[in-house]
């Protein structure tokens, strides 16, 4: 069978996930990245639940190229929606992507805005 690159992906994440689990008291922030959005979200895996959530797809941010500054200002506001909901800590699951680039970016501005990880 052929690898693509989003089975590769899939599978990278799929392994990391493996040790990767989002509890109540320190929650999985997931990254997605397709080649037009990013999204964010703090999950709490043990409850199935979603807890804050940004994207580059929201309405302020719409308009803008996907660039280092926009997935800055996603991390922003995933952060502060975090610490909304009470969250402080998390535990970072890049989602099979290498950790440079817009990922980085995000990452950075989310610890910059308060969250641990």
């Amino acid at each position: 069978m052929k690898s693509t690159r989003s089975s590769a992906r899939h599978r990278r994440h799929l392994r990391g996930r493996k040790y990767l689990r989002g509890t109540p008291e320190r929650p999985r922030l997931a990254i997605y990245r397709s080649n037009k959005y990013i999204y964010a979200q703090v999950i709490d895996d043990m409850e199935g639940t979603t807890l804050a959530s940004a994207s580059s797809q929201e309405a302020d941010l719409r308009a803008e190229r996907l660039n280092l500054d926009t997935a800055a200002k996603v991390g922003t506001m995933v952060a502060d929606r975090a610490k909304e909901a009470g969250v402080t800590s998390v535990v970072f699951d890049r989602g099979g992507y290498k950790y440079h680039g817009r990922l980085k970016a995000l990452a950075d501005a989310a610890r910059e805005a308060g969250l641990e990880f």
